[in-house]
C-alpha cells in the first residue's frame, strides 16, 4: 500500500453528545424506526435531523466517546507508516462513511481500507450496513480500491484482550 495514494477510514459507531436536545434524538429516532419498518427511503426531515444531530457541536466533555475515537485514531496513525488515517461513524456524528470516503476520493485516494471498531461478529453496523454502504460506493466508484478489514481474527482478538487482562 504506497501511502501517498492509501488511506484508511477508522469507523466508530458515534454516540450522542450529552447536551444535544432530547426533543430532537427522539423525533428522529421515531422518524428512523417508522422508515425501517416501512422499508423506506429516509425522508427530508429525518436527512435533516440526522444532520443537525452529526454535526452538533462536541467536546470531550459532552461527547466522550468521539474524544475516545479521536484517542485510539491518534495511536493508530503512526503505525500506519504514513498511510492517511481519517475517522468516521456509523451514526450520530459526523463524518459518516460515504462523506469521509467521498472526500479521500475526491483527494485523489486510490485505495482505501474501511476498518470499524465494533470487532465481534453479529453486530447489524458491521455486518450489514457498513458492507451496504460499501457496495453502495464501489458501485459509484469502480476504479477504487475499496476494502474492508473485517470481520476480525477472534484468536488475534482473544490474544489482545489476554494481554490487556494480564495487566490487571
Amino acid at each position: 500500500m504506497k501511502s501517498s495514494q492509501s488511506a484508511v477510514v477508522l469507523v466508530g459507531h458515534g454516540g450522542l453528545p450529552k447536551d444535544c436536545p432530547r426533543d430532537l434524538v427522539q423525533k428522529f429516532k421515531k422518524l428512523e424506526s417508522q422508515r425501517r419498518a416501512s422499508g423506506q427511503p429516509p425522508s427530508r426531515e429525518e436527512v435533516e435531523l440526522d444532520r443537525q444531530i452529526r454535526e452538533w457541536p462536541r467536546t470531550p466533555e459532552t461527547d466522550p466517546y468521539q474524544a475516545g475515537l479521536l484517542a485510539l485514531a491518534g495511536k493508530l496513525a503512526p503505525l500506519l507508516k504514513g498511510v492517511r488515517l481519517v475517522v468516521a461513524y456509523n451514526e450520530f456524528c459526523a463524518p459518516d462513511v460515504p462523506r469521509a470516503v467521498e472526500k479521500l476520493i475526491a483527494e485523489g485516494v486510490g485505495t482505501i481500507t474501511v476498518v470499524p471498531t465494533m470487532m465481534t461478529p453479529g453486530g447489524s453496523h458491521s455486518e450489514v450496513e457498513i458492507p451496504e454502504i460499501i457496495a453502495a460506493l464501489r458501485a459509484r466508484h469502480p476504479k477504487i480500491h475499496l476494502n474492508y478489514a473485517w470481520p476480525f481474527d477472534l484468536e488475534k482478538l482473544a490474544e489482545m484482550l489476554v494481554s490487556h487482562l494480564n495487566q490487571f
